[in-house]
């Protein structure tokens, strides 16, 4: 499948577009033919070096070098592991230690790893296109992500060249309509899954896809690219639509035909809004874990009629074809309709388990016989259910849900009254243990200015008093972690350090 609907759709579009954009990056085009160009010269490099290990680092800056070489790494069948440059460089050291990494692509002409033999891609000379694809198995590795660990020690997604095979043909059969006119956007950092699917929609069918340099800040160089060149295609998280809500009315964007809102809970008020914005697209709501290579559901929004929502949050819809999605209690019993409880997932796209992690595959992978077949299961964490008609109801992180004075409660509840209060303004609310080791609520709130008295005794008449938030804490502008969610941790952390 990888070779069908990646290598394959790629290929074809390098013959058929040769001349047409592939990428816009810090505002210079590249042709198909210059990308083509430069995986040839990185590919011819890493033939002349790559030894005994199939796992390569790359640094992952935003320049075509480094778009190049993932698809020269992809060609030389091999897989790589993206490690940010502005990350710190302890947790760098951690992946590169724990994936067995020798050697690092890098794109600038520095060395940030002392002792470790790093490439410098960006001075090769193009000498002729090597765009022959070795044929290897569909079970060898794509890429590794790194995400955050509960030990905090990162931990390593394997995702196989089968996984985002099965991907990419799910993501097409969800009805996606791209050609080579269409210009999509790319505002995800390559150490984060959504960023695969931003350049593989646009890549494997001729479109050009625009990026956003490190340096800048990404809400406001998307609303220059929305302006200036007119994109088609956009997938976001609701926390950077967040950030272009003061411009709302300034923003008439036309040209947009598809809106994918994606990596974190979609506010269903937001979404309506932001879709006044983009008149003419279909927006989604995509949801998916790492370790399901990217989306594994998805569901429309109606911009006229009623949508689905729960807690103020839309429904994350169906599952892809080829993903199965079941609800089970904890003692891993499937559940029926309307009854709440952790969703688990199975398919090709599933993830063949964490890198050289057995504890943490035997904590969130098993094996079940349902209907007729045994099959294998990845536990989200996340804590759903079926409606009536099929669609997944998302209430929250089974983390999220916390017990309070002997009352187990979901923290979702408490920020959909406090956004419904502030006119969809962000709220988060955090459980935290205070100094005599009992747990209480935090609520953080976006917002300029808010009068936190009247806001709780709003909550008071929503909330049982078990519920209503013991710290009620205003900030202008909520951190955001590298993928462009809500940082929880750095609020939570805020709470636990002042407390």
């Amino acid at each position: 499948m990888f070779n069908d609907f990646v290598i394959g759709q790629f290929l074809s579009a390098v013959n058929n577009y040769t001349d047409k954009n592939a990428f816009c990056i810090a505002g210079k085009f590249y042709s198909y033919y210059d990308f083509a160009q430069h995986i040839s010269k990185i590919r011819q490099k890493i033939q002349t070096i790559k030894g005994s290990s199939e796992i390569i680092g790359l640094i992952a800056n935003d320049d075509i070098e480094t778009y190049a070489s993932i698809f020269a790494i992809w060609f030389e069948g091999l897989a790589y592991v993206p490690l940010h440059p502005k990350q710190p460089m302890e947790r760098n050291l951690q992946i590169i230690k724990q994936a067995d990494i020798t050697w690092v692509i890098n794109s600038q002409n520095n060395n940030p790893f002392e002792g470790l033999d790093v490439v410098f891609v960006g001075d090769l000379i193009f000498t002729e296109l090597l765009l022959k694809p070795n044929l290897v198995d569909e079970d060898k590795l794509a890429y590794i992500l790194f995400t955050s660990g509960s030990t905090g020690m990162p931990k390593g997604v394997q995702i196989n060249r089968k996984n985002v095979g099965a991907f990419m043909k799910s993501f097409w059969e969800t009805g996606f309509q791209v050609n080579e006119s269409d210009k999509c956007l790319q505002c995800f950092d390559l150490t984060f899954d959504v960023s695969v699917q931003a350049f593989l929609t646009s890549l494997t069918k001729g479109a050009c896809t625009y990026t956003i340099p490190h340096e800048q800040i990404k809400y406001s160089y998307i609303y220059g690219l929305l302006e200036d060149h007119h994109l088609t295609f956009c997938v976001m998280a609701p926390s950077m639509i967040r950030f272009l809500r003061p411009y709302f009315d300034e923003i008439h964007s036309e040209s947009v035909k598809y809106c994918i809102l994606t990596a974190e809970a979609s506010p269903l008020e937001l979404a309506m809004e932001w879709s006044a914005c983009i008149p003419n697209a279909e927006v989604f709501n995509f949801y998916g874990p790492t370790e399901a290579t990217i989306y594994c559901t998805y569901h429309k929004l109606k911009k006229e009629g009623k949508n689905k929502d729960l807690n103020g949050m839309l429904s994350i819809g169906k599952p892809m074809n080829g993903v199965n999605a079941i609800i089970v209690d904890e003692n891993s019993n499937v559940l029926s309709v309307n009854q709440k409880g952790e969703m688990c997932i199975s398919g090709d796209q599933i993830t063949p388990g964490y890198w050289k992690n057995p504890q943490k595959n035997s904590e969130s992978f098993f094996t079940k016989d349902y209907q007729g077949k045994t099959t294998r299961y990845y536990k989200t964490g996340d804590l759903c259910y079926f409606d009536e008609d099929g669609d997944i109801m998302l209430s929250g992180r089974l983390d999220y849900q916390v017990k309070i004075q002997g009352y187990r409660i979901e923290l979702g509840e408490i920020e959909y009254h406090a956004r419904e209060y502030m006119n969809g303004n962000n709220a988060v609310a955090v459980a935290y243990e205070n100094k005599t080791g009992n747990n209480e609520i935090a609520l953080f709130v976006e917002s300029e200015s808010c009068d936190t008295n009247l806001l709780l005794d709003y909550l008071k008449t929503k909330l049982p008093p078990y519920m209503v938030p013991v710290k009620t804490i205003v900030i202008e502008i909520f951190p955001l972690n590298a993928n462009g969610k809500t940082d929880r941790l750095v609020l939570k952390n805020s709470i636990i350090k002042s407390a």
